[in-house]
């Protein structure tokens, strides 16, 4: 169920925008869009700050996500009960992933800078603006000031650096109540996709954010709304929502882009295999299903074994593993006749067949 724009992110070569209806009411209220500190619009998805405001032409931005969903329920309900579609993957956020659109390319971001917040839209600064009153303090209904740029380093700026003010009072304020917006969103559209798909799986997608991982602030994940610093497990309380639902959690294996280009980690500090354990295991310690996918294409020998490796993981002592796996991005070469060979021989390992492992 996607309630995004694809097009202009990593690995995007189509362009499918929202809907012209959507595109007409953001021209005259561009607040239904994520906004950052320095007004640029986001037209990626809608601002979560109007899940419940009616500026959809007398909806919700939540009415319209459950109306599409139920509308397709119905429109397909023999594929459903005939078991054919046999799980629906709901989109909470950009690329479908449930996450503030932090890092856009077209704002100029480039990896690995920490991103910047999304909360300057008069929607979301009303909802700040409550739960800074709330707390007896007015003056904290703001973003921080101190925390750089898309392409900062977060020991470039006074927020995110060792010792900064992420972890001091208001720090604490403003991000518990950003990665709140973020679990309210992904339980509100969650339940409305159990009711809609009443008997079928669901599965919420969460993104790979790993540059900065080895940091004491962990700003990318912070930008995006997971607030999880070295001192705080911010992935619990997703997992426990999922749970609520009964919802799967898909994970994108994007170590497998690293894998291709040999990249350098230690630059960025970052941990890719520490962030995908520490998400797969708040997962598994709720006892809800992880699925999985690649995030760019993957056609070589290399690349499967890895792939293979995070989803039946040999040296797990409980033997657990993905419950399902999603190739992406098919494409003509991936029908090659060599490339075709080895997708095969992926396919079968996944499935459990004994494969020789003939090297070509």
């Amino acid at each position: 169920m996607s309630f995004h724009e694809c097009g202009g992110n990593v690995g995007d070569d189509v362009c499918i925008p929202l809907p012209d209806w959507v595109a007409e009411i953001g021209r005259s209220n561009p607040d239904i869009f994520f906004t950052d500190r320095v007004g640029r619009r986001n037209q990626e998805c809608l601002s979560w700050g109007i899940d419940k405001e009616r500026v959809l032409r007398g909806r919700t931005a939540i009415e319209v996500y459950f109306d599409y969903m139920r509308s397709f329920r119905v429109e397909f309900d023999e594929f459903v009960e005939a078991g054919i579609i046999s799980m629906v993957e709901v989109g909470l956020g950009p690329c479908g992933e449930l996450r503030y659109p932090s890092y856009p390319v077209k704002h100029g971001w480039r990896h690995p800078g920490i991103g910047e917040f999304q909360c300057y839209d008069q929607y979301m600064f009303k909802s700040i603006r409550v739960a800074s009153e709330t707390r007896g303090h007015k003056f904290w209904a703001c973003g921080p000031e101190n925390a750089g740029s898309y392409n900062s380093r977060p020991h470039e700026t006074q927020f995110f650096c060792e010792g900064g003010d992420y972890d001091g009072y208001y720090g604490r304020f403003f991000l518990g109540w950003y990665s709140q917006v973020l679990v309210d969103h992904g339980d509100r559209v969650l339940s409305l996709a159990k009711l809609a798909f009443e008997g079928t799986c669901i599965s919420a997608k969460l993104p790979s954010i790993y540059w900065w991982y080895k940091t004491a602030s962990h700003a990318a994940e912070l930008t995006a709304g997971f607030y999880n610093p070295s001192n705080r497990d911010g992935y619990a309380s997703l997992a426990a929502m999922l749970k609520k639902h009964g919802a799967m959690l898909d994970l994108s294996c994007a170590q497998i882009r690293m894998l291709d280009q040999h990249v350098d980690l230690s630059e960025a500090l970052a941990d890719p295999e520490g962030l995908a354990w520490q998400m797969q295991n708040a997962a598994w310690d709720v006892c809800i299903p992880v699925a999985s996918e690649n995030a760019v294409p993957c056609y070589d020998r290399e690349g499967y074994n890895y792939l293979l490796d995070k989803a039946k993981p040999s040296t797990d002592p409980d033997g657990r593993h993905f419950s399902t796996f999603t190739y992406n991005r098919l494409s003509p070469l991936l029908l090659e006749t060599r490339h075709l060979m080895e997708f095969e021989r992926f396919v079968k390992r996944l499935h459990g067949e004994a494969v020789l492992d003939i090297q070509t």
